[in-house]
Formats: structure tokens, sequence, C-alpha cells
């Protein structure tokens, strides 16, 4: 019987069964064999915190109102990080094959029906680890933050938040040419970030503020500032971390109000400008030439090229029926927990 995680109230997470989807033409049964929890969006879902479990989202208006929940518990099959092994494929299916790891969004479940030309692109190479798989699209927000920071050769970029995505925006910033400043609060994460080429390194709790901090690191304040801690007193800091007129991206998922954030301060005397980066769109500038497939396929190829190196990333591997364990820990804040990744009992492989 297949399975799939499941939101049942907040802080109650567990796997239950699940009935099995026909094949259809066009498709192809994928087995999972991991699948990466979200420690932002999903950790809303399993605290209670998301807007989607207390308000109406009107997608045409594009607003929250009052209403019915939009998304009200139980929630299944949470999850956008997964990988897997094809099973079966239907008869006009061509590609991807039996036996080819795809990666993909298919939610925490042990198996799904996706449609074959949705995974044809996101094949991976024979003898690839199929973890890595996981990372395909935690990557892409990365790069996207990264794209709306519009970070240039020889600048300076802050990255607050060092979990996993901040780790992947910097190794990135770094790529693209900038001196990178890693802001966090766990000395651990500053540690992988100097690994993945930050230059500098700043405990996010210090006296007058790290924003401050940043300034004199970078001799006068950063370029452009990424937060992605989803702390509105985080983001705070990013503004007065940056040059008069600078850039900070606010691509965390901001839970609640914003008491934190000062707009009459630092914000209004050097005319900073905030810009929003979430997955569902891409920076202005680039929208003609990049679209979120091509987010995945540049991220990827750093990955599979060995620019970079998501291993040391994933400190946890569980499976998928101690789910709740992992969140347990998400949500207490364990500082020897990166990335956690469900594994799936399935016949159909494991891991390279």
């Amino acid at each position: 019987m297949p399975t799939v995680v499941q939101f049942t109230a907040p802080r109650q997470v567990e796997l239950v069964d699940c009935a099995p989807e026909p094949l259809r033409p066009g498709t192809v049964r994928v087995a999972t064999l991991y699948s990466g929890i979200s420690a932002g969006t999903e950790l809303t879902a399993y605290r209670g915190s998301n807007p989607y479990l207390t308000r109406a989202w009107d997608a045409e208006a594009r607003l929250f109102r009052d209403g019915e929940p939009t998304a009200p518990y139980p929630l299944v099959g949470w999850g956008y990080s997964e990988v897997g092994r094809v099973v079966e494929v239907a008869d006009d299916v061509t590609s991807p094959a039996v036996g080819d790891v795809v990666h993909g969004i298919w939610g925490h479940r042990s198996e799904a029906v996706l449609p074959a030309d949705a995974l044809a692109w996101r094949r991976l190479p024979e003898g690839t680890d199929p973890v890595v798989g996981v990372f395909a699209r935690v990557g892409s927000i990365a790069l996207n933050a990264v794209l709306a920071a519009d970070v240039r050769l020889g600048e300076q970029v802050a990255v607050f938040g060092q979990g996993v995505i901040g780790l992947l925006a910097t190794r990135l910033a770094a790529l693209s040419g900038a001196r990178v400043v890693a802001v966090d609060v766990q000395p651990g994460r500053l540690e992988v970030a100097t690994r993945l080429g930050a230059a500098a390194v700043v405990p996010a709790l210090v006296d007058g503020g790290v924003g401050a901090v940043v300034r004199d690191v970078t001799g006068g304040g950063a370029d452009s500032a990424i937060e992605l801690s989803g702390s509105s007193a985080a983001l705070h800091e990013a503004v007065r971390s940056v040059v008069v007129e600078g850039t900070v991206v606010a691509s965390g998922f901001y839970q609640g109000g914003a008491e934190a954030l000062r707009l009459g301060e630092e914000f209004h005397h050097n005319r900073v400008s905030i810009v929003a980066s979430q997955i569902s769109g891409v920076p202005v500038p680039v929208g003609r030439r990049w679209d979120q497939p091509r987010l995945v396929r540049v991220f990827m190829d750093q990955v599979l090229t060995g620019a970079v190196d998501v291993a040391p990333l994933v400190t946890d591997v569980v499976a998928a029926a101690d789910v709740a364990t992992a969140f347990d820990r998400l949500d207490a804040g364990d500082p020897d927990l990166l990335q956690a990744v469900l594994k799936f009992d399935t016949d159909a492989g494991e891991r390279a």
C-alpha cells in the first residue's frame, strides 16, 4: 500500500496509507527514494502558522481574504524536493524509461503518477548519488534570490540565514564573483558557510545589531543583502547592512507581524530597495530570459559538475515512518540539523 506524509493538526505529523493512482496515458509511475524536508514552508504547516491554514487565498485577485481556509488540516502530501526511480511507464511514453532516476515535486509520498514530459529533462546521470536530487528545488530558490540581488563580480553581498537555502545562496553568490558575508546565529553553520566560499562570517546576535557589524566588515556597507532566515528582525538588520540605495532581497517566509522591521529608520533615510523573491516567479529584469525550469537546470548543472557540493548539507537521512521525530527536531531548532531527508521503503533501489 502506498504511503504519504500527513499534517493532521498543529505539531502532529504522520505517515498514512493512501490509495494507489492508476497509470494514465502520457504518465509514469515513480517510486520515491528520497524526499527533502523544507525547514521553512513545511515548518509553517507543521506549526499551524501558514496563512493558507487560516485565510482564503483568492488566486485571481492575488489576495488573502477572510473566509474558509484554502488548505485546512489535514494537509496531505506537502513537500517539494523529491527524487525517485521510474518503475512503470504508459504505453505511449518513450522518455523517461523504467529504471531512470528523476527529481521533481510530488510531495512526501512513497510513489506518484506524473506526466512524463515534466520529468524527461529531470533525469539524473547514471552513477549519480540520488540524494542530490532533493536539492533541485531549494537550489533554484537560492539561485532566484541571488538573481534578484543582481550580484556582480567584485560586489559585496551579505546573506542572512545559513540554513540549507542560505548556504546555497552563499555558494552561488561566491561563484558569481561576489565577496560574501554570511550571517547566522549558529557557529556550526557559519563554519559550513566558510567552506562554501564566504569571505567573512558574522554572528547574528551581537550588541548594537549585526547590520552595523556587516557595515564595518564590508568597509561601509554591502552592495546587497539576501535575507533567508524568515525573521523580520533579520530583515531589519539586512536593511541596516547595505549601502545608500542598496538592495535587500526578502526571500524568507515571514510569519505574523513584523514589529522589528522599522521602516522609518535606515530603510527611509538610505533609500533602500526591498524586493521580494519567491519561487513562483523570477526577478523582473531577467524575466524574458529565465523561468523556473532554467533555474533548476542551472543549479543542477552546478551540482553535477562539482561547482556546488550538496553532500555536506545532508545531516540526517531518516525513515519516512520517523517523520514526526524529524519535524520535532526542526521545530525545536536543533543546531545539528541542516537538511533532513526522508528515505522511503521501496524496492526500486537504494542510495548509490
